[in-house]
């Protein structure tokens, strides 16, 4: 489960508004802001999902919008904005973990409702199981998951912000899914 506690992150501004910008960067600037506004919260979550610390996730979240602002000249020709800056956020979370050889990878939420219709001892043994079979899984097959299931992203949305074909992102799900299936049996 993502703390509730998780600050929100700031958008550092490397101008005073976007009216000192060329007038197609003015634009990428104010769409940068207006995506800044919807997706920090869910940014934030995301990266605390795939890296379990909250700190670490504020920073990536930081390095995320960062990362976007310097890209945001690219961000007038891109189709789908929220595919673009999770595309970021993914990118910056492998980067950190590369760096760190750690992965420390957290499940789908445990209170999940979707997990048991019994009580709350099976929920909760359910949820340790799949706590353990999502750490089991590798990187490729967690992340599609994480932002189907937990993020409501679509197949092609996803496999936009991995630049996989829509394709490699239904087979990473479905055998993210049997994975899960016999590592819980």
């Amino acid at each position: 489960m993502v703390p509730a506690r998780l600050r929100p992150i700031t958008l550092m501004r490397a101008v005073t508004s976007p009216h000192e910008l060329p007038p197609r960067a003015g634009e990428a600037a104010a769409l940068l802001e207006r995506l800044f506004a919807e997706y920090q919260t869910s940014i934030l979550n995301y990266l605390y999902r795939l890296v379990g610390e909250a700190g670490l996730a504020e920073d990536l979240a930081q390095e995320t919008f960062t990362r976007a602002w310097r890209a945001s000249a690219q961000l007038m020709a891109v189709d789908n904005p929220r595919a673009w800056l999770y595309r970021i956020a993914t990118n910056a979370a492998r980067d950190d973990l590369r760096r760190r050889r750690l992965i420390a990878w957290l499940p789908l939420m445990s209170s999940d409702e979707r997990l048991s219709d019994s009580g709350f001892e099976d929920r909760s043994l359910v949820g340790e199981q799949m706590r353990r079979a999502l750490l089991r899984l590798k990187p490729e097959y967690r992340i599609p998951l994480v932002l189907y299931t937990c993020q409501d992203f679509s197949v092609a949305e996803i496999a936009i912000a991995l630049a996989i074909s829509t394709d490699a992102v239904k087979q990473r799900l479905v055998r993210a899914r049997q994975q899960l299936r016999d590592a819980i049996e």
